[in-house]
């Protein structure tokens, strides 16, 4: 009966012995997802929003104020320049002209007046002259009549000079009623419109702005902001992406036709104005529409590059203060897989644009498979995850 007992107990510790190695040996290491190294293209942009606008806007006011009593154009009308756009209510500027026409009749007539005054002093004079070197009259009319002829002259110069006022307020009267019609400054479409029949526009403090005319709405510019930290590599003739959200999947091309050194600052961030110019043939894109802009500041063709991922991966037993190696610059590196365990290479690496980076040296190839991440066994999360029941011992 011990013997039986003792053969038992050996028998449980061969079997436990062979589970625990049959277990052990079933374990493997950690898997990987990894990715290839391959060739293509790399693109590094800087990305901004803008606004779509003309090129050219023109805002056309009044010089007078006035009722408006009839539109011509309405949003959307192509005008030429000189086209006759609005007309404000002339009646008062009407009259006037009229009242300034006859202010200079008054004038030019007071004018012809002070000029027979002056010939009536001269004639007077020349008379009492000759009366008084024959001693018929006393000294004191030749002064009379001397000092008539210097009031005479300065009445004429007076009334000429109120023939020259009165010419200018009429001209003054005129030109306000030209001014009662508003005529297109240049050509182009009408892009809004501002006053409406029977409203009264005040020119008194400031020109309210009835029209605006986009010049050529074939040719349109985007104005947008680039940070502070990416305009240093903007330049003029870059080439330009963006698309609208009224057709999401479309993209538009354009080039960098201005980068202004003036700075914008709000709220302690610092921008600065970035404009790009695009062709509008078939006149899609509209003034004020919102376009989210990428800016190619450098593009390479073929060249080899791996993904972004894969330069920010390191091994549970690599994290160093839970930081993952930057994406850019010199002394990065990537793991690649070994028989044992993954093995780091050291690269040096171009530009990227946000996906992959292009490898400038290091010992890859094209191809060769690098690791981008721990693939984690769900079963274990799950089993780890779970509460466990305490047993209950009696």
């Amino acid at each position: 009966m011990k013997r039986k007992i003792i053969a038992v107990i050996i028998l449980m510790i061969l079997i436990g012995t062979g589970t625990y190695f049959l277990l052990k040996g079933g374990e493997k290491g950690p898997k990987y997802r990894m990715v290839e190294i391959d060739r293509g293209d790399v693109r590094a942009t800087v990305t901004a929003t803008g606004t779509v606008n003309a090129v050219t806007t023109v805002l056309v006011g009044t010089q007078v104020s006035g009722t408006i009593r009839d539109l011509y154009v309405d949003y959307n009308s192509p005008v030429k320049k000189g086209q006759l756009l609005a007309q404000i209510d002339p009646a008062t500027f009407e009259a006037r002209v009229q009242e300034a026409k006859a202010n200079l009749l008054l004038a030019k007539a007071n004018e012809e007046k002070a000029g027979a005054s002056l010939v009536d002093a001269k004639r007077t004079l020349a008379r009492n002259g000759m009366l008084f070197t024959r001693n018929l009259i006393a000294r004191s009319e030749l002064d009379t009549a001397e000092t008539s002829v210097s009031v005479a002259t300065a009445q004429l110069s007076a009334a000429r000079a109120q023939v020259e006022q009165t010419r200018a307020s009429l001209n003054y009267a005129e030109t306000n009623l030209r001014y009662t019609k508003i005529l297109s400054p240049v050509d182009g479409t009408v892009i809004s419109r501002n006053v409406d029949v029977g409203q009264t526009v005040a020119a008194s403090f400031q020109t309210p702005t009835l029209f605006n005319i986009a010049q050529d709405l074939t040719r349109m510019q985007i104005n947008t902001s680039v940070d502070e930290a990416d305009i240093g590599k903007i330049q003029v003739d870059q080439p330009v992406e963006f698309s609208v959200d009224a057709y999401p999947d479309m993209i538009f091309e354009g080039k960098i036709a201005e980068v202004r050194s003036a700075p914008i600052t709000v709220q302690n961030v610092v921008t600065y104005d970035v404009v790009a110019r695009v062709d509008n043939p078939d006149l899609r894109l509209k003034p004020g529409m919102t376009a989210n802009v990428s800016i190619v500041v450098a593009e390479k063709k073929n060249v080899l590059r791996v993904s972004n991922a894969a330069l920010r991966f390191r091994p549970p037993d690599a994290e160093i203060g839970g930081k993952s190696a930057p994406v850019r610059g010199k002394g990065q590196g990537v793991w690649v897989p070994t028989e044992k365990n993954p093995k780091r290479v050291a690269v040096t690496t171009g530009i990227s644009d946000g996906t992959f980076t292009e490898i400038l040296s290091g010992d890859l190839r094209e191809s060769q498979s690098v690791i981008v991440e721990v693939m984690r066994d769900k079963k274990k999360n799950n089993a780890a995850a779970q509460p466990q029941t305490p047993r209950m011992f009696r």
